[in-house]
């Protein structure tokens, strides 16, 4: 029996593996920590779909498994995260905790901000949009609506910035719970619309087949030096125009 046909779906198998731990971190508001597993994640995601096409090992289970891997990384974990922003701007605890295994569960003493599970809808959008892409046999070459992966950037870009970019007005906005309920909004939009947007995998490396893909890298790799993470928001703008471009 060959091993080959196995190594893409290791691969897969790893995105889920990060991606779990980046749910473990998202859940205790490790922010940094989940976003560093979600894009080791992603960057599996980027590859195991190339190796099963190099190596001719590619299987309807390899994109079941492709699919449930990527509602852990992409899906369940900006949903945490973005739950996560919208508790801390509204100033309600998401739940509460207590120390002992065997304490009596109470519902009076459970405060769940209502608003903060707005943010859940991202990870149901999520769900829906790979349940789709999966019985769509159109999307090939092409995405309709943005991609898991990408919408999942896109959300942890937020508490990325309010981290790293030491901007009084970013933190403000972002932290804004209007704001935040029209991100999510849009991203469950964006994650179901009928916009045509490349696909980000690659079938092979040559300039002819994939320029709007390098172009889109190398002004990615530009805008992430010059602007950090607020760059990713633009980042997947460009997508959508180059995209728009293109088709």
């Amino acid at each position: 029996m060959s091993v080959k046909k196995y190594i893409p779906n290791f691969v897969t198998l790893l995105n889920l593996f990060c991606g779990s731990i980046a749910v473990i971190f998202a859940v205790h508001n490790h922010f940094v920590a989940a976003s560093v597993f979600v894009f080791l994640g992603i960057f599996f995601d980027f590859f195991d779909g190339l190796l099963a096409r190099t190596l001719k090992v590619q299987s309807p289970l390899g994109v079941q498994l492709d699919s449930l891997a990527d509602m852990v990384t992409s899906g369940l974990v900006p949903g945490i995260v973005m739950f996560k922003l919208l508790a801390i701007s509204t100033n309600v605890p998401e739940f509460v905790t207590k120390n002992n295994w065997n304490s009596t569960f109470n519902f009076e003493s459970l405060n769940v901000s209502s608003v903060a599970l707005i943010g859940l809808c991202i990870t149901l959008a999520s769900a829906y949009r790979l349940a789709k892409f999966n019985v769509d046999e159109d999307q090939q070459g092409y995405f309709k609506g943005l991609p898991t992966p990408a919408n999942a950037l896109l959300i942890l870009s937020l508490p990325l910035i309010i981290e790293f970019q030491n901007s009084s007005l970013a933190t403000s906005l972002i932290l804004n719970p209007w704001f935040l309920i029209g991100f999510t909004i849009l991203s469950c939009y964006m994650l179901n619309s009928g916009i045509k947007l490349f696909a980000l995998k690659f079938k092979d490396f040559s300039f002819a087949n994939n320029v709007f893909k390098y172009i889109l890298l190398t002004a990615a790799i530009i805008l992430l030096i010059c602007f950090q993470f607020i760059a990713i928001p633009i980042i997947i703008l460009l997508y959508i125009i180059l995209s728009l471009i293109k088709s």
